[in-house]
């Protein structure tokens, strides 16, 4: 690997005074508007062999790297192919994409013709590749040649779905070539401005107790969101390089891989991780000349078991985390064991941007949530909706109005329901609780709904009950959230069984199995406790604050 220039820790952040960036900060947000005209082939013209994407392998070798002008020449015959293929300005396009450099020329290429991307995780099964492909009636999809076996399973269930595009698929019947297809079309001319900063861009599914994945759409202006994200949480400048640990599928990798991070002229650098582990990580900080580096809390609590001190991480400069609140002790061990180097913690949602966030230029109150970003408005209501007083659990809302905020979503697609409960009186309310002290840090306190945080995943209790429910042995089932040290959560169900079926770790093997099977490896019940009655509400609803309760009390083992 080459030298790399390492950075001096000591660099004055982006952010000097919280106050005055509250003040005077400000995104232009032009009429017409599309981020890969406007952010990338405006740096390709600029400064053309500037490194743009860094891609690595499992181990840490280096696959592949693009300079910004062949990224932009990249997305640019994407753009062409996909014309080619007759997909258009506004049609739904799936795409499930491994980290490759083939998931940024199809992101790009989309979204650069003003077509809707919808990023899906490789872990989806079949099952939830056509939820979410019949719910946006999606016209085509891109994803490998495993996503593409799962989808053929279900192809008869997508009447919307046209066209079909693989990388590395070969002459799968019915499927075309990605880099085939790309390599004909070729650069060439394109619209320049296809879309305005409010055409639909890109659709999120985010997980509820009550419902599948409701979608999250944001428009082409969340292209410009992001830029505060990388400028003051992830403190990037020109030349960084930056390293979010995600999964495309996950609105993670726009947080920390699209285009906030090349706003500001940093480097991104992706890695094809299997099942994480200390020393590949740690190997990767070390010699790749990672910069800026976003983690879950689940990484940082399993990176700071390692010998830390075994590896020279003097060219790492700043470290985030988001996904769920970061533990202080795990803040204080990554702090000793790295020579100095604070965990600065961000809350946000699919819905948005980075909200709340921890920087460079403010005391860092290990377990607080920081203050609202600049170019935000957050604060904690109370039931009535006005604010709510220091010290005292409230609800996370965003101001909506004067004016509104840019990296907001536009609303749950085809969700009126979840809209109208969502925004109330200029406010956006997040369905998340929280408390401000006097100071003005938040401190996350917890969700208003059920949803499972496990290992950073959001994991909807419907999904899994719903999957649960289908087996023959099971009458009824709850799902919940039980408390653990590593995970944050893992997801644990409560079972009535059918008449004839005997409760045993037999049958809970199985269960787990076809939940596995039917949802994602994330997502099955790493618990199972047979019951014979559930507790309800007056009108029905199960308790799950009660199973969540009872779980607490049980011994440990039972």
């Amino acid at each position: 690997m080459p030298e790399i220039s390492r950075p001096d820790r000591t660099a004055p952040p982006n952010l000097t005074s919280y106050e005055e960036a509250r003040e005077s900060y400000h995104v232009d947000l032009p009429e017409r508007f599309n981020p890969v005209v406007d952010i990338i082939e405006r740096w390709a013209q600029e400064a053309p062999d500037d490194l743009a994407l860094v891609s690595l392998g499992p181990g840490g070798e280096t696959i592949a790297e693009h300079t910004v002008a062949q990224l932009a020449a990249e997305s640019r015959k994407a753009a062409r192919a996909l014309l080619a293929a007759g997909i258009g300005k506004g049609d739904p396009i799936f795409i499930m994409l491994p980290r490759h450099p083939a998931w940024y020329f199809a992101m790009l290429g989309a979204i650069r013709i003003g077509a809707v991307v919808m990023p899906g995780t490789n872990q989806l099964t079949a099952r939830d590749i056509s939820y979410r492909i019949r719910a946006a009636d999606a016209v085509a999809a891109i994803t490998d040649s495993v996503g593409a076996e799962k989808l053929d399973a279900v192809r008869e269930e997508l009447p919307t779905l046209r066209t079909r595009i693989g990388l590395g698929v070969g002459d799968r019947e019915g499927w075309n070539d990605l880099e085939t297809i790309m390599e004909a079309a070729g650069d060439g001319e394109l619209p320049d401005s296809p879309t305005s900063s409010s055409d639909p861009m890109i659709l999120f599914f985010t997980s509820g107790t009550v419902s599948y994945p409701k979608m999250v759409l944001h428009p082409t202006a969340y292209g410009l969101g992001h830029v505060s994200t990388a400028r003051f949480w992830h403190d990037l400048r020109p030349g960084d390089r930056h390293w979010t640990v995600t999964d495309t599928g996950w609105a993670k990798a726009a947080w920390g891989g699209l285009f906030g991070q090349w706003h500001e002229r940093a480097t991104i650098v992706q890695v094809a991780l299997g099942k994480p582990d200390a020393d590949t990580i740690l190997r990767i900080l070390k010699d790749a000349g990672i910069t800026s580096f976003c983690a879950p809390p689940t990484l940082y609590r399993m990176l700071v078991q390692a010998d830390l001190a075994a590896y020279d991480l003097s060219g790492v400069r700043h470290c985030t985390s988001a996904g769920e609140p970061l533990n202080p002790e795990v803040i204080r061990a990554w702090k000793d064991g790295t020579g100095g180097l604070t965990v600065y913690d961000g809350y946000g949602q699919s819905e948005t941007c980075v909200l709340v966030a921890n920087y460079r230029a403010m005391d860092v109150r290990p377990g607080s949530m920081g203050k609202p970003v600049p170019g935000w408005t957050v604060d904690v209501l109370d039931e009535s909706g006005e604010r709510a007083p220091d010290d005292v659990v409230g609800s996370i809302a965003v101001k909506v109005t004067d004016p509104r905020p840019i990296g907001l979503f536009d609303g749950y697609y085809r969700d009126d329901a979840a809209n109208e409960k969502s925004f109330v009186g200029g406010w956006y309310l997040t369905g998340d609780k929280a408390w401000r002290d006097g100071d003005g840090y938040l401190w996350f306190e917890g969700r208003d709904d059920d949803v499972i945080t496990s290992s950073a995943y959001r994991i909807g209790p419907f999904e899994v009950e719903s999957a649960l429910v289908e087996h023959p042995a099971v009458v009824e089932a709850a799902v919940v959230g039980k408390d653990d040290p590593q995970r944050t959560q893992i997801v644990t169900a409560f079972v009535i069984l059918a008449p004839g079926y005997e409760a045993g770790d037999e049958l809970a093997a199985e269960l787990q199995k076809h939940s596995r099977d039917l949802t994602a490896p994330y997502k099955y019940p790493r618990e199972i406790h047979f019951v014979d009655e559930l507790p309800k509400t007056v009108s029905g609803k199960i308790r799950r604050s009660e199973l969540r309760e009872s779980l607490r009390e049980r011994p440990a083992g039972d």
